[in-house]
Protein backbone atom coordinates (compact mmCIF):
# COMPACT_ATOMS: atom_id res chain seq x y z
CA UNK A 1 0.00 0.00 0.00
CA UNK A 2 1.09 3.40 -0.68
CA UNK A 3 2.01 6.72 1.38
CA UNK A 4 -0.76 8.24 0.00
CA UNK A 5 -3.74 6.16 0.91
CA UNK A 6 -1.90 4.37 4.62
CA UNK A 7 -2.50 7.19 7.21
CA UNK A 8 -0.22 5.97 9.34
CA UNK A 9 2.88 6.04 6.69
CA UNK A 10 1.27 9.53 5.60
CA UNK A 11 1.54 11.10 9.35
CA UNK A 12 5.27 9.62 9.75
CA UNK A 13 6.36 11.18 6.42
CA UNK A 14 4.73 14.51 7.29
CA UNK A 15 6.48 14.40 10.41
CA UNK A 16 10.18 12.77 9.29
CA UNK A 17 9.52 16.01 6.29
CA UNK A 18 8.14 18.68 8.90
CA UNK A 19 11.27 17.91 11.16
CA UNK A 20 13.69 18.39 8.33
CA UNK A 21 12.60 21.77 7.71
CA UNK A 22 12.18 22.42 11.34
CA UNK A 23 8.87 22.69 12.15
CA UNK A 24 6.98 23.76 15.58
CA UNK A 25 6.19 21.93 17.94
CA UNK A 26 8.62 18.64 16.92
CA UNK A 27 11.69 20.87 17.02
CA UNK A 28 12.00 23.44 19.84
CA UNK A 29 16.29 25.30 19.40
CA UNK A 30 15.00 26.22 22.75
CA UNK A 31 15.77 22.94 24.20
CA UNK A 32 19.52 22.75 24.06
CA UNK A 33 19.34 26.89 25.54
CA UNK A 34 17.36 25.70 28.78
CA UNK A 35 20.42 25.39 30.99
CA UNK A 36 24.22 26.63 31.18
CA UNK A 37 25.58 23.23 31.09
CA UNK A 38 23.59 22.13 27.69
CA UNK A 39 24.77 25.60 26.44
CA UNK A 40 28.28 25.16 27.12
CA UNK A 41 27.83 21.53 25.62
CA UNK A 42 26.55 23.01 22.38
CA UNK A 43 28.56 26.10 21.94
CA UNK A 44 30.33 26.52 18.64
CA UNK A 45 32.98 28.97 19.26
CA UNK A 46 35.44 29.13 22.15
CA UNK A 47 37.61 31.26 23.58
CA UNK A 48 41.31 30.24 25.80
CA UNK A 49 43.27 32.56 27.36
CA UNK A 50 45.99 31.43 24.69
CA UNK A 51 44.54 33.14 22.09
CA UNK A 52 45.04 37.05 23.42
CA UNK A 53 47.87 38.72 22.92
CA UNK A 54 48.81 42.16 25.02
CA UNK A 55 49.76 45.23 23.45
CA UNK A 56 52.33 47.17 25.58
CA UNK A 57 53.92 50.52 25.18
CA UNK A 58 57.00 50.73 26.76
CA UNK A 59 59.73 53.57 27.15
CA UNK A 60 63.22 54.01 28.50
CA UNK A 61 63.47 54.88 32.10
CA UNK A 62 62.78 53.60 35.86
CA UNK A 63 59.40 53.09 37.53
CA UNK A 64 57.55 55.02 34.82
CA UNK A 65 53.64 54.64 34.38
CA UNK A 66 51.92 57.22 32.51
CA UNK A 67 48.26 56.49 32.31
CA UNK A 68 46.64 57.32 28.60
CA UNK A 69 44.08 59.50 29.69
CA UNK A 70 41.72 57.77 26.32
CA UNK A 71 42.07 54.43 27.52
CA UNK A 72 41.58 53.62 31.10
CA UNK A 73 43.39 50.94 32.91
CA UNK A 74 46.27 50.78 29.96
CA UNK A 75 49.62 52.78 30.69
CA UNK A 76 52.72 53.53 28.79
CA UNK A 77 55.59 52.10 31.39
CA UNK A 78 59.27 51.80 31.52
CA UNK A 79 60.64 48.34 31.29
CA UNK A 80 60.82 47.43 34.52
CA UNK A 81 57.05 48.23 34.95
CA UNK A 82 56.34 46.31 32.12
CA UNK A 83 57.64 43.30 33.79
CA UNK A 84 55.08 43.57 36.02
CA UNK A 85 52.57 43.37 33.40
CA UNK A 86 53.99 40.35 31.87
CA UNK A 87 54.37 38.42 34.67
CA UNK A 88 50.65 39.05 35.14
CA UNK A 89 50.01 38.38 31.58
CA UNK A 90 52.50 35.07 32.08
CA UNK A 91 50.60 34.29 34.74
CA UNK A 92 46.58 34.47 33.33
CA UNK A 93 47.95 32.27 30.39
CA UNK A 94 47.37 34.31 27.50
CA UNK A 95 49.27 33.64 24.24
CA UNK A 96 51.91 36.57 24.21
CA UNK A 97 52.63 40.22 24.46
CA UNK A 98 52.81 42.91 21.30
CA UNK A 99 55.70 45.29 22.31
CA UNK A 100 55.79 49.04 20.94
CA UNK A 101 58.54 51.07 22.01
CA UNK A 102 58.33 55.33 22.56
CA UNK A 103 61.71 56.67 21.77
CA UNK A 104 63.39 59.21 23.65
CA UNK A 105 64.64 60.94 20.26
CA UNK A 106 62.83 60.91 16.87
CA UNK A 107 64.16 62.25 13.44
CA UNK A 108 63.37 62.23 9.81
CA UNK A 109 64.25 58.36 9.31
CA UNK A 110 62.96 56.67 12.35
CA UNK A 111 66.74 55.38 13.64
CA UNK A 112 65.89 55.04 17.20
CA UNK A 113 63.77 52.18 15.92
CA UNK A 114 66.50 49.72 14.73
CA UNK A 115 68.89 51.01 18.14
CA UNK A 116 70.32 48.34 19.48
CA UNK A 117 69.67 49.54 22.85
CA UNK A 118 66.25 50.83 21.90
CA UNK A 119 63.10 50.79 24.05
CA UNK A 120 61.89 47.68 22.79
CA UNK A 121 65.04 45.73 21.97
CA UNK A 122 65.73 45.98 25.99
CA UNK A 123 62.33 44.85 26.51
CA UNK A 124 62.43 41.76 24.16
CA UNK A 125 65.74 40.90 26.45
CA UNK A 126 64.20 42.01 29.67
CA UNK A 127 61.01 40.09 29.15
CA UNK A 128 63.20 36.64 28.06
CA UNK A 129 65.26 36.77 30.75
CA UNK A 130 62.78 37.39 33.51
CA UNK A 131 60.30 34.91 31.81
CA UNK A 132 61.27 32.91 28.71
CA UNK A 133 58.20 31.07 28.03
CA UNK A 134 56.05 34.35 27.47
CA UNK A 135 55.50 34.80 23.87
CA UNK A 136 57.20 38.32 22.68
CA UNK A 137 56.05 40.05 19.21
CA UNK A 138 57.43 43.10 18.69
CA UNK A 139 55.68 45.65 16.51
CA UNK A 140 57.81 46.57 13.20
CA UNK A 141 56.98 49.80 12.07
CA UNK A 142 58.52 53.68 11.71
CA UNK A 143 55.78 56.09 13.20
CA UNK A 144 56.67 55.90 16.49
CA UNK A 145 59.65 56.81 15.79
CA UNK A 146 59.82 59.43 13.00
CA UNK A 147 59.81 63.23 13.72
CA UNK A 148 56.84 63.78 11.17
CA UNK A 149 54.61 60.18 12.16
CA UNK A 150 54.31 58.71 9.13
CA UNK A 151 55.30 54.91 9.09
CA UNK A 152 58.31 55.50 5.96
CA UNK A 153 61.04 58.22 5.38
CA UNK A 154 59.72 60.80 2.99
CA UNK A 155 60.61 62.00 -0.20
CA UNK A 156 60.90 65.90 -0.78
CA UNK A 157 57.86 66.62 -1.80
CA UNK A 158 56.25 64.70 1.66
CA UNK A 159 55.20 61.64 0.41
CA UNK A 160 55.87 58.30 2.00
CA UNK A 161 58.69 57.21 0.14
CA UNK A 162 57.74 52.81 -0.15
CA UNK A 163 60.94 51.59 -1.33
CA UNK A 164 63.35 53.91 0.66
CA UNK A 165 61.34 52.51 3.42
CA UNK A 166 62.17 48.79 2.79
CA UNK A 167 65.63 49.03 3.98
CA UNK A 168 64.91 50.71 7.01
CA UNK A 169 62.01 48.80 7.77
CA UNK A 170 64.28 45.04 7.37
CA UNK A 171 66.89 46.57 10.09
CA UNK A 172 64.34 47.59 12.86
CA UNK A 173 62.94 43.64 11.92
CA UNK A 174 66.44 42.30 12.30
CA UNK A 175 67.44 44.37 15.77
CA UNK A 176 64.07 42.69 17.38
CA UNK A 177 64.94 39.57 16.36
CA UNK A 178 68.53 39.89 17.43
CA UNK A 179 67.40 40.79 20.98
CA UNK A 180 65.50 37.74 20.96
CA UNK A 181 62.04 38.36 19.55
CA UNK A 182 59.41 35.55 18.65
CA UNK A 183 57.68 37.23 16.27
CA UNK A 184 58.36 40.44 14.34
CA UNK A 185 55.45 41.96 13.13
CA UNK A 186 55.68 44.62 10.38
CA UNK A 187 52.46 47.02 10.64
CA UNK A 188 53.33 49.66 8.01
CA UNK A 189 51.82 48.65 4.69
CA UNK A 190 54.66 49.46 2.80
CA UNK A 191 54.21 46.60 -0.56
CA UNK A 192 56.91 44.52 -0.76
CA UNK A 193 58.19 44.94 2.90
CA UNK A 194 57.09 40.91 3.86
CA UNK A 195 59.77 39.99 1.27
CA UNK A 196 62.39 42.05 1.80
CA UNK A 197 62.27 41.66 5.59
CA UNK A 198 61.83 37.22 4.60
CA UNK A 199 65.39 38.03 2.74
CA UNK A 200 67.05 39.99 5.48
CA UNK A 201 66.06 37.65 8.25
CA UNK A 202 66.89 34.60 6.50
CA UNK A 203 70.55 36.53 5.46
CA UNK A 204 71.43 37.25 8.80
CA UNK A 205 70.27 33.27 10.69
CA UNK A 206 66.98 33.98 11.65
CA UNK A 207 65.12 32.15 8.90
CA UNK A 208 62.75 30.40 11.81
CA UNK A 209 61.97 33.75 12.94
CA UNK A 210 57.99 33.99 12.14
CA UNK A 211 56.27 37.29 10.21
CA UNK A 212 52.96 38.44 11.55
CA UNK A 213 51.90 40.89 8.92
CA UNK A 214 49.37 43.71 9.52
CA UNK A 215 48.37 42.51 5.56
CA UNK A 216 44.47 43.98 5.97
CA UNK A 217 44.99 47.32 8.08
CA UNK A 218 42.68 49.75 7.20
CA UNK A 219 42.79 53.84 7.48
CA UNK A 220 40.42 53.32 10.53
CA UNK A 221 38.78 56.13 12.87
CA UNK A 222 39.21 53.88 15.80
CA UNK A 223 42.95 54.42 16.11
CA UNK A 224 42.70 57.88 17.83
CA UNK A 225 43.74 56.33 21.70
CA UNK A 226 46.57 54.06 20.06
CA UNK A 227 47.85 57.48 18.69
CA UNK A 228 48.44 59.32 22.15
CA UNK A 229 49.63 55.97 23.80
CA UNK A 230 52.32 55.34 21.27
CA UNK A 231 53.05 59.01 20.66
CA UNK A 232 52.70 58.86 16.55
CA UNK A 233 50.18 61.57 15.53
CA UNK A 234 51.37 62.23 11.87
CA UNK A 235 52.32 65.84 12.07
CA UNK A 236 50.69 66.95 8.59
CA UNK A 237 47.82 64.30 6.23
CA UNK A 238 46.84 61.48 6.70
CA UNK A 239 47.81 57.39 6.31
CA UNK A 240 45.21 56.94 3.72
CA UNK A 241 47.50 56.59 0.72
CA UNK A 242 49.43 53.39 2.30
CA UNK A 243 46.34 52.11 4.75
CA UNK A 244 43.30 50.40 2.95
CA UNK A 245 40.16 52.20 2.26
CA UNK A 246 37.31 50.56 4.63
CA UNK A 247 34.94 50.64 2.15
CA UNK A 248 37.37 47.59 0.48
CA UNK A 249 37.23 43.88 0.67
CA UNK A 250 38.62 42.25 -2.10
CA UNK A 251 41.73 44.43 -1.98
CA UNK A 252 42.03 43.18 1.66
CA UNK A 253 42.07 39.51 -0.03
CA UNK A 254 44.48 40.74 -2.48
CA UNK A 255 46.95 42.04 -0.16
CA UNK A 256 46.84 38.87 2.13
CA UNK A 257 47.63 36.93 -0.75
CA UNK A 258 50.37 39.07 -1.75
CA UNK A 259 52.29 38.84 2.03
CA UNK A 260 51.70 35.24 1.78
CA UNK A 261 53.40 34.65 -1.40
CA UNK A 262 56.25 37.39 0.08
CA UNK A 263 56.71 35.04 2.93
CA UNK A 264 54.08 35.81 5.89
CA UNK A 265 53.56 33.49 8.30
CA UNK A 266 50.57 34.83 10.21
CA UNK A 267 48.01 37.83 8.57
CA UNK A 268 46.45 39.88 10.13
CA UNK A 269 43.34 42.43 9.82
CA UNK A 270 43.21 46.07 11.57
CA UNK A 271 40.71 46.49 13.15
CA UNK A 272 38.53 43.61 14.09
CA UNK A 273 34.84 45.03 15.61
CA UNK A 274 33.93 46.61 12.67
CA UNK A 275 35.68 44.37 9.73
CA UNK A 276 34.30 41.09 11.26
CA UNK A 277 33.22 40.54 7.20
CA UNK A 278 36.62 40.76 6.03
CA UNK A 279 38.24 38.35 8.73
CA UNK A 280 35.56 35.74 7.56
CA UNK A 281 36.96 36.11 4.24
CA UNK A 282 40.52 36.47 4.66
CA UNK A 283 40.20 33.41 6.52
CA UNK A 284 38.31 31.53 3.80
CA UNK A 285 40.41 32.58 1.31
CA UNK A 286 43.85 31.64 3.18
CA UNK A 287 42.95 28.87 5.26
CA UNK A 288 46.27 30.25 7.14
CA UNK A 289 46.82 31.72 10.54
CA UNK A 290 44.82 34.83 11.18
CA UNK A 291 45.27 37.51 13.91
CA UNK A 292 42.66 40.48 14.32
CA UNK A 293 43.83 43.64 16.54
CA UNK A 294 40.91 44.71 18.75
CA UNK A 295 41.97 47.96 18.11
CA UNK A 296 42.29 51.40 20.50
CA UNK A 297 39.07 52.79 19.83
CA UNK A 298 37.21 49.85 20.36
CA UNK A 299 38.76 49.06 23.46
CA UNK A 300 38.01 52.54 24.33
CA UNK A 301 34.22 52.60 23.68
CA UNK A 302 33.52 49.55 25.87
CA UNK A 303 35.33 51.04 28.46
CA UNK A 304 34.12 54.27 28.21
CA UNK A 305 30.33 52.96 28.35
CA UNK A 306 31.05 50.42 30.87
CA UNK A 307 32.55 53.47 33.34
CA UNK A 308 29.20 55.26 32.64
CA UNK A 309 26.94 52.15 33.49
CA UNK A 310 25.37 52.01 29.79
CA UNK A 311 26.61 48.50 29.55
CA UNK A 312 27.68 45.64 31.00
CA UNK A 313 31.84 46.09 30.80
CA UNK A 314 32.32 42.44 31.15
CA UNK A 315 29.77 40.97 29.17
CA UNK A 316 30.60 42.90 26.17
CA UNK A 317 34.12 42.73 26.45
CA UNK A 318 33.33 38.77 26.46
CA UNK A 319 31.09 39.31 23.56
CA UNK A 320 33.28 41.20 21.51
CA UNK A 321 36.25 38.98 21.88
CA UNK A 322 33.89 36.23 20.83
CA UNK A 323 32.63 37.88 17.71
CA UNK A 324 35.47 38.31 16.48
CA UNK A 325 37.04 34.90 16.98
CA UNK A 326 33.42 33.48 15.22
CA UNK A 327 33.92 35.71 12.85
CA UNK A 328 37.20 33.35 12.18
CA UNK A 329 40.16 34.76 13.85
CA UNK A 330 42.68 32.24 15.56
CA UNK A 331 44.21 34.79 17.87
CA UNK A 332 42.97 38.50 19.06
CA UNK A 333 45.41 41.32 20.23
CA UNK A 334 43.49 43.29 22.38
CA UNK A 335 43.96 45.03 25.32
CA UNK A 336 41.56 42.92 27.69
CA UNK A 337 43.87 40.22 27.02
CA UNK A 338 44.77 39.75 30.80
CA UNK A 339 41.16 40.64 32.08
CA UNK A 340 39.40 38.95 29.52
CA UNK A 341 42.02 35.63 30.71
CA UNK A 342 40.74 35.88 34.35
CA UNK A 343 37.13 35.87 33.36
CA UNK A 344 38.07 33.00 31.42
CA UNK A 345 40.23 30.92 34.08
CA UNK A 346 37.29 31.55 36.29
CA UNK A 347 34.44 29.97 34.79
CA UNK A 348 36.71 26.78 34.71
Amino acid sequence: MSSGTDPFLRATQHAHEASAFGAFPRVRPRRLRRTAAIRQLVRETHLHAGQFILPLFVRNGKGLRSPIGSMPGVSQTSIDEMLRDAEAAAKAGIGGVLLFGIPDEKDATGSSGWHEHGPVQEAVRAIKREYPELLVITDVCMCEYTDHGHCGVLTKHGEVDNDATLELLSREALSHAEAGADIVAPSDMMDGRIAHMRDTLDASGFEQTPIMSYAVKYASAFYGPFREAAESTPTFGDRRSYQMDPANILEGIKEARLDLAEGADILMVKPAGAYLDVIQAVKRDTGVPLCAYQVSGEFAMIRAAAERGWIDGERAMMESLLSITRAGADMVITYFATEAAAVLNRQQ
